[in-house]
C-alpha cells in the first residue's frame, strides 16, 4: 500500500517546486557528483591549398564536434591564427594544426611561447610539412624533428601501422598492428630515431609495401614515422590528413575517419593532451633534484641495494632503515609521467625488472639506464600521501614481502591497492 500525503503537504511541496524552478535551482541526488570541466580545443585552418586538405578540415570540424561532449572537450574551430599573436589561445588548453601552420613571425613566436607555457598540441599531416626548415628552426628542426619534406607516397591509401610504443596514453588501447584510413604519406630528411627527444608512436609496417598507386611516387622498402611525440613538449603529430579526391569534380573519396582504431588513437591523444587521461598521473610533489628512502608501509623496511653495491645485476631488496645511500633513489622524469629511479651511489644506475619480464613476481635489479621501458616507474600519489610506483613496460607495481625481513629481494607484481606496495617518501639530506 502506498503512503498519501494530506492536501496541506502537497500544497507545500508544489510551493518548494515553483520557488526552485523561479531561483533556477536544479534537483539532484545527494551523492551526484560535480561534472568535470571539458577542456578546450581550438582548431586553427586555412583551407585555401589543395581541395584534398580543405576536404579534411570539413571533415575535422563535422566530426570533431561530435566526439566532443562524450570525451569530455568543447571544440572551437577558426581560420584565425593571430590567436596565436595575440594571446587568444591562450584560453584554450589543446590548439590542433588542420592544414596549416603558423606563418608571420608574431603567430610563430606565440605559439612557441604557449608551448614553453605548458600548452598542448596537435598537428595534422601538412602541419609538418616544409622545404625550407631553416626558416623556422625551432618549429621544424626540435619541435617536430623532422627537418625538410622529402617524398611523399601517391595517390592516396590506407597503411597497416605498427605501434611502437603501446605504454603511451595515445596508444594504449590500440593494437600491436591496425589499418589506417586513406591519406598522402610524407617522409622527412632527418632520422627521427636519432633524435633523443622524440618518440614515434607508430610506424609504416613492410607489409605495407609498396605503399602508394603510382609506381613513381610509391615506397617500397624503409622506415616511416606516422605517429610521434616530442617527449619535452606536451605535443602530438599525425601524418594522416589528406583524403582521396576526385580532383575534377571535387567530391571526396575517402574518409580520414574511416578507421575506428584511429580514431581512438585521435580521442585518447585528445584527452591525455587535454589531462583528462585517467592515466596522466596527478601532481605529484616529487622533486627532481632530491634523494628519498623509500619506506614500505606493510613491513616498515626501506628500499635498499644489496651490500650498498651498484654494479649491473645488484639486487634491489628491503632492508632495516638506515639513512644510507645505499636506501636514497631520486625520481628523474622520462615522458608521459613516468621516471627512471636511479640509485644516490651511482646515479647511472636505476631499478631495472630483470630480464624485461612481464611475469608476476620478476626481480627488480640494478642495471645502467638504456632508456628501457622496464627501467621506467610511473609515480602514483595515493589519499594517504604515499605512493605506489607503476612499471611502464608491463603496467604492474613495485611490491616489496608482506613481512619484515631483510635482503628480500623486490619483485613487481599486479597492482593490487595493497601495503606492500604503498611507499611513504622521506626527502634526505
Amino acid at each position: 500500500m502506498h503512503a498519501t500525503r494530506s492536501a496541506p503537504a502537497r500544497a507545500a511541496l508544489r510551493v518548494l517546486l515553483l520557488l526552485a524552478t523561479l531561483l533556477g535551482l536544479a534537483v539532484t541526488p545527494a551523492h551526484a557528483a560535480p561534472a568535470a570541466t571539458p577542456f578546450k580545443v581550438l582548431a586553427l585552418y586555412s583551407g585555401t591549398y589543395d581541395a584534398a586538405h580543405i576536404d579534411f578540415v570539413k571533415e575535422a570540424n563535422d566530426w570533431f564536434p561530435r566526439q566532443a561532449a562524450a570525451n569530455g572537450f568543447t571544440y572551437t574551430p577558426s581560420n584565425n591564427w593571430d590567436l596565436l599573436s595575440n594571446g587568444g589561445v591562450n584560453a584554450y588548453q589543446v590548439v590542433l594544426f588542420l592544414d596549416d601552420a603558423p606563418q608571420t613571425a608574431a603567430q610563430r613566436a606565440g605559439f612557441e611561447q604557449y608551448m614553453r607555457g605548458g600548452g598542448a598540441w596537435l598537428g595534422f599531416h601538412v602541419a609538418a610539412f616544409t622545404t625550407d626548415a631553416a626558416a623556422w628552426p625551432w618549429y621544424h628542426n626540435q619541435f617536430l624533428g623532422s627537418g625538410n619534406f622529402s617524398t611523399n607516397t601517391w595517390g592516396p591509401t590506407s597503411a597497416k601501422l605498427k605501434v611502437e610504443d603501446s605504454t603511451h596514453a595515445a596508444t594504449k588501447n590500440l593494437p600491436a598492428t591496425f589499418t589506417s584510413s586513406v591519406s598522402e604519406w610524407y617522409s622527412w630528411t632527418k632520422d627521427l630515431r636519432q633524435n633523443p627527444d622524440i618518440k614515434i608512436l607508430a610506424s609504416v609496417d613492410p607489409s605495407s609495401f609498396p605503399l602508394g598507386t603510382d609506381p613513381n611516387q610509391s615506397w617500397y622498402s624503409g622506415y616511416y614515422p606516422i605517429l610521434w611525440t616530442n617527449t619535452q613538449y606536451r605535443m602530438l603529430y599525425a601524418n594522416f590528413g589528406h583524403n582521396a579526391m576526385n580532383y575534377s569534380t571535387n567530391t571526396r573519396l575517402s574518409s580520414t575517419f574511416a578507421s575506428e582504431t584511429q580514431n581512438r588513437f585521435l580521442l585518447d591523444g585528445l584527452k591525455w593532451l587535454g589531462g583528462a587521461d585517467p592515466t596522466t598521473p596527478p601532481a605529484d610533489g616529487i622533486s627532481e633534484t632530491t634523494w628519498y628512502s623509500l619506506t614500505n608501509q606493510a613491513n616498515g623496511t626501506c628500499v635498499d641495494t644489496r651490500s650498498a653495491a651498484t654494479a649491473n645485476g645488484t639486487a634491489v631488496q628491503q632492508y632495516t632503515c638506515n639513512g644510507t645511500q645505499a636506501q636514497q633513489f631520486q625520481f628523474r622524469a622520462t615522458d608521459s609521467g613516468y621516471t627512471r629511479i636511479a640509485v644516490r651511489g651511482n646515479p647511472q644506475q636505476v631499478i631495472d625488472v630483470v630480464d624485461r619480464s612481464t611475469a608476476d613476481n620478476a626481480p627488480l635489479q640494478l642495471w645502467s639506464y638504456s632508456s628501457g621501458t622496464n627501467q621506467q616507474w610511473r609515480p602514483v600519489k595515493e589519499s594517504s600521501g604515499r605512493y605506489h610506483f607503476v612499471a611502464r613496460h608491463s603496467g604492474k607495481c613495485l611490491s616489496a614481502a608482506s613481512t619484515a625481513t631483510n635482503s628480500v629481494q623486490l619483485t613487481q607484481r599486479t597492482c593490487d591497492d595493497s601495503s606492500v606496495q604503498s611507499f611513504a617518501l622521506t626527502a634526505q639530506p
